[in-house]
């Protein structure tokens, strides 16, 4: 095992008296899959039921100072999308799992979508930045990737990380997408939201998006990700997302770059955009990542690796950097998957 890869498992072993009181609910791997319902692997639109695994309907609280309109929950599905396997609320899978910190995630084969283990899978948090995920798959499929969008003085105003984008700035799509996959550039998405109707009419489409690719625990009240009423997302559709938008052969190839030419704007001249994901710099065989953070979301990430031909996804939602960042907890996530043999796993990624 390389030296790398032994310092991630040693860190990640702080995390056991974290996670030592979470309801475990394990599998046996031996043991064949419950069928799931053709409904409940399509994806099919949820019907209003008493949530299974209580207070998981709605990401917890305290809530952002953004959330200033109380909104009802998304409905909850009769059966779990995905199958019977991820309707548990607490940890998901076979016995020797890595212990993790965050609250939720996902661990499956990105490429047959077999999920290899979860801890509340379905359960509702805060995407963060994460949602440029969902955003970037929404602008990939209707705008023009050359096509050119100007800054305007509103992006100097956004709040957050911002890849650079300033008034009088010529940009293609293209360019855009790379400040909001590399840079996580809040400033990206609001020129991108404008240039598909703006706000409303961009994430109205977000949602619309998320729904019919059967994420139904997902709806965007922002396009970035900074928190808004309403918004919603679990582990579980934040890999389907994640797997859907690498798809688009545009995003695929954004999300891996370490670094891009970037244009100025005004006075300003020119200059390098470098990614800011830890996962894709650091871990051997990572090919793409996306984190968030907003105080009320804490910390998210997605990102996918290849290993012998192999591809893995993981999704983290509510962790924090202490005391294994999330990025790690996310490789000892990967190296646990790509170490597991063929098996049925415990649930699937739906692929309407």
């Amino acid at each position: 095992m390389r030296a790398g890869w032994c310092a991630v498992g040693a860190a990640v072993a702080g995390l056991v008296l974290l996670v030592a009181d979470a309801r475990a609910v394990r599998v046996d791997p031996a043991a064949p899959p419950a069928a799931p319902s053709a409904a409940a692997v399509a994806g099919a639109p949820p019907a209003v039921v008493t949530p299974t695994c209580p207070g998981q309907d709605v990401p917890p609280g305290p809530p952002a100072k953004e959330e200033t309109e109380a909104v009802a929950a998304l409905p909850w599905p009769a059966e779990p999308v995905g199958g019977p396997g991820l309707g548990g609320c607490g940890d998901l899978g076979p016995a020797g799992v890595p212990p993790v910190g965050a609250a939720a995630y996902v661990l499956a084969d990105l490429d047959s979508g077999t999920v290899l283990a979860a801890r509340a899978p379905h359960a509702r948090h805060r995407p963060a930045s994460t949602l440029k995920v969902l955003l970037a798959l929404v602008a990939a499929r209707a705008l023009d990737p050359d096509e050119v969008v100007e800054g305007t003085a509103e992006e100097l105003r956004i709040d957050g990380s911002k890849a650079g984008i300033g008034p009088g700035g010529r940009y293609t799509v293209r360019q855009v997408l790379a400040g909001l996959l590399l840079n996580s550039g809040n400033d990206a998405a609001q020129v991108l939201a404008r240039a598909m109707g703006g706000t409303s009419a961009t994430t109205a489409a977000m949602s619309g998006t998320a729904a019919r690719l059967g994420a139904h625990d997902t709806r965007a009240a922002t396009p970035s990700g900074l928190d808004g009423p309403g918004m919603a997302m679990s582990a579980y559709d934040l890999a389907v997302l994640f797997r859907d938008a690498l798809r688009e052969p545009l995003i695929a190839e954004t999300i891996g770059l370490r670094t891009v030419p970037f244009p100025g704007y005004g006075d300003r001249p020119g200059f390098t955009l470098s990614t800011t994901e830890q996962l894709l710099r650091r871990y051997p065989g990572a090919l793409g990542s996306k984190s968030g953070f907003t105080d009320a979301a804490r910390h998210t990430l997605v990102g996918f690796a290849e290993r012998g031909g192999h591809r893995l996804v993981v999704a983290l939602m509510r962790g924090e950097q202490h005391p294994v960042a999330m990025w790690q907890q996310a490789a000892a996530l990967l190296d646990w998957g790509f170490a597991q043999p063929p098996q049925p796993g415990i649930g699937r990624l739906v692929d309407p």
